[in-house]
């Protein structure tokens, strides 16, 4: 964000307005921790402040400060567009395509005349916003929800609360401080939420040691079902929708399983397909170490993205049709996967 929008932005919430932020459909620790960290913050500015999820999210998110406040598009489609309708400004975070937010609340997004304010960390943000923060260096939009404050030279209204949000979003994002992603900046802003009294032992408790055992033993199936292909130091697990309905699958329960595919030895790019037998997709997450670009596999062949290490995409093909594809396309990278 420049000097200009800086400026342009401080003045506008100068005054008290409407607010409604928005995050991306099937919200993750992130999406959840930045919006929320937002609104709290803008309420401590005086103005009406109202997050907007496309649809519910995981279980393990739910004891975040004001996630009993968030609004669920999918549960009232008529309240909150009513809110977003009435709103005299729109944030959006942790997307920067309104097709992110699925097909209907992106269809009410694309007819409103108000402004929007964009902050994110994917690559190729759109181009709908009036404010526009992005970066993809920063490794979480959480962090640069804290960066945010600091340029309305707000930092001193950061709180427990708040603090606690952007940790939550700042650890999910970057694998508990791990991935490449993580630079000395992200520790001193942790330094700096730890300052402000979160219990950071007791927020990693509650993201990463609750689970239940239908997670854990469906975690199992995942792991019988590892694939290695040695050839190309790739790795890929497949859930089908028998697995999930056996165990009795609940949102999120899915979340970090693709890791497990990156931490054999040797390999550099794994892959999870998920059956969405509802939806008649194929859920996809990608992830590499080094500098195998899944991002740009995604949008090439899967129509996803996301980041350089870390990218979403889905296929309309059954589940063993998208796996059959997705090897395929693996020898064309075969001399950059054994380098990496």
């Amino acid at each position: 964000m420049n000097k200009e929008q800086i400026a342009s932005l401080k003045s506008f919430l100068s005054t008290p307005k409407k607010i409604v932020i928005i995050g991306h459909r099937n919200p993750d620790g992130d999406a959840v921790g930045s919006t929320l960290a937002l609104g709290q913050y803008l309420k401590k500015k005086g103005h009406e402040a109202v997050v907007v999820m496309p649809n519910d999210f995981p279980d393990f998110l739910k004891w975040m400060p004001g996630a009993n406040e968030i609004k669920l598009f999918e549960n009232d489609r008529s309240k909150t567009t009513d809110l977003i309708q009435e709103a005299q400004l729109i944030f959006t975070l942790d997307f920067n395509s309104l097709s992110r937010v699925g097909d209907e609340l992106q269809q009410v997004l694309e007819n409103l005349d108000t402004p929007f304010a964009l902050i994110d960390h994917h690559q190729l943000p759109g181009d709908y916003a009036t404010y526009i923060y992005s970066d993809v260096n920063i490794c979480s939009t959480a962090q640069m929800v804290y960066h945010f404050m600091e340029m309305m030279k707000d930092l001193p209204l950061l709180d427990k609360d708040i603090a606690s949000c952007i940790y939550t979003g700042i650890v999910t994002d970057t694998g508990s401080f791990r991935y490449s992603s993580t630079t000395a900046t992200t520790h001193r802003v942790a330094s700096h939420l730890i300052e402000h009294g979160i219990d950071n032992a007791l927020i990693h408790q509650s993201l990463f040691d609750n689970n239940s055992a239908e997670r854990l033993q469906l975690l199992g199936v995942a792991l019988q079902n590892l694939v290695i292909l040695k050839e190309f130091n790739t790795a890929y697990i497949t859930i089908t929708q028998d697995d999930l309905d056996k165990h009795n699958f609940q949102k999120g329960d899915t979340e970090g399983f693709v890791n497990y595919g990156l931490s054999v030895k040797n390999v550099k790019f794994a892959a999870i397909f998920i059956e969405n037998r509802q939806d008649k997709i194929t859920k996809i997450s990608f992830r590499s170490l080094g500098t195998f670009d899944v991002n740009q596999f995604a949008r090439k062949y899967f129509d996803g993205g996301g980041h350089i290490n870390a990218a979403g995409a889905k296929s309309n093909l059954s589940l063993d049709e998208t796996v059959s594809y997705f090897i395929s396309k693996l020898q064309d990278y075969k001399k950059e996967l054994s380098n990496v």
